[in-house]
C-alpha cells in the first residue's frame, strides 16, 4: 500500500480515456447517467458536505464561537453519521461494484486498484480521527482550555489529511466510474 493519494493531482491520463468521452460537464444532461450514478453522485456530495460542515463547526469552536458543550453535541454525532457512512460505502464499492467494474473494462483495473488502496488510507486515517476526537470530546467537560486547544489542533490535523484524501478520491472515483456507467449502461454492467 503506497500513500500517494495526497500527491496525486488525479488519475493517470492512460485511465481517463473515458472521461475524454464522457466529460464531468455533460453528466448531468447526459440520458445515458442511471439511477445509481445519479444515487453515487449524491452520495459523494453528502461525504463533501458534510466533511465540510464538520470542518466548519471544528473551526468556529476553535475561533471561540461556539462552546464546547454545544459544539460536542453538535460534531459528536455527526461525525460519527460521516464514518459510519463512509466505511459502508466503501465496504461495498470494494466488495461489490470495484470488481464488476474492473471484469467490465479490463483497461481500469489498475484504477480499480488505486481506488481500493485509496479505501485502505482512508480507513487507517479514520482511526487517527477516531482516536484524536475522542481525545478532544473527552476533554471538553473539563474545561482545561489549554489542553482542549491541543487536542483540537490535533484533531484538525487528522481531519484535514482524513477529508483532503477523501476528496481526492470521491473526484478520482467519479472520473473512473461515471463514464464507464455512462458508456456501458448500468443494466449491461449489472448494476441497475
Amino acid at each position: 500500500m503506497t500513500d500517494d493519494l495526497d500527491l496525486r493531482q488525479g488519475l493517470s491520463e492512460e485511465l481517463l480515456y473515458l472521461l475524454r468521452r464522457h466529460p464531468r460537464e455533460g453528466w448531468d444532461g447526459n440520458a445515458e447517467l442511471g439511477d445509481l450514478a445519479r444515487f453515487w453522485l449524491t452520495r459523494h456530495d453528502g461525504f463533501r458536505q458534510l466533511g465540510g460542515a464538520l470542518t466548519d463547526a471544528l473551526t468556529r469552536f476553535r475561533e471561540g464561537d461556539v462552546e464546547a458543550m454545544q459544539f460536542g453535541g453538535y460534531f459528536a454525532p455527526r461525525l460519527q453519521h460521516f464514518l459510519t457512512e463512509l466505511h459502508h460505502h466503501h465496504m461495498i464499492e470494494d466488495q461489490h461494484y470495484f470488481p464488476v467494474f474492473a471484469a467490465a473494462e479490463t483497461r481500469l483495473k489498475r484504477g480499480f486498484d488505486i481506488l481500493e488502496n485509496d479505501h485502505e488510507l482512508i480507513h487507517e486515517r479514520i482511526g487517527r480521527v477516531i482516536t484524536s476526537a475522542n481525545g478532544l470530546l473527552g476533554l471538553l467537560e473539563g474545561g482545561d482550555m489549554d489542553r482542549i486547544r491541543r487536542a483540537a489542533d490535533t484533531y484538525a490535523a487528522d481531519s484535514d489529511l482524513l477529508v483532503n484524501g477523501l476528496l481526492r478520491h470521491l473526484d478520482d472515483e467519479e472520473d473512473l466510474i461515471v463514464p464507464l456507467m455512462i458508456e456501458r449502461g448500468e443494466g449491461k454492467l449489472g448494476v441497475s
